[in-house]
């Protein structure tokens, strides 16, 4: 039998009747189950995740921001760590304190975005503008270290 333009009409309009005239019991019955976890945090203390989390990523890209990248090994290694370290700003919205939750949010924010102007500069190569959103990335992480860490682990283009 050939299959014509006629016989797709006829079986979408089915289709399209006995969707109407099924049950919501009778949809949810042949539905694929869908579980939502709640993102929520594996280690509570802060120092630990920061440690564990940031800074080996921070360690790697300082040496890396050190001078241009002389070549796509150099770039790559610029784009990996700045992805994660702008990825991972995601983690500390998760993670806001209730005390200060607007002043971390502003941090947090402002470090997620310059992360991922790091990353667009790091894609075009463009070692300039990475330099620069990569100084003010850790000017906002270092304002959020003096608020929340009286200064502590101050970090150094």
């Amino acid at each position: 039998m050939k299959f014509t333009s006629s016989l797709c009409v006829a079986f979408i309009a089915v289709a399209a009747i006995a969707l109407m005239y099924s049950t919501a019991s009778d949809v949810q019955a042949y539905s694929p189950v869908i579980s939502v976890v709640e993102a929520a945090p594996v280690e509570d203390s802060m120092h630990e995740f920061m440690e564990y989390v940031f800074q080996p990523t921070y360690l790697r890209l300082k040496a890396t921001m050190a001078a241009a990248p002389a070549d796509n090994k150099g770039w790559k290694a610029m784009k990996s760590d700045s992805l994660i370290l702008a990825e991972s700003c995601n983690l500390l919205f998760v993670r806001k304190p209730d005390a200060h939750g607007d002043d971390w949010t502003k941090h947090a924010t402002a470090a997620k975005t310059d992360g991922a102007a790091l990353y667009k500069a790091a894609k075009e190569k463009n070692f300039e503008a990475a330099t620069t959103a990569y100084k003010t990335m850790l000017n906002n992480c270092n304002a959020c270290h003096k608020q929340f860490e009286d200064g502590k682990h101050i970090l150094q283009p």
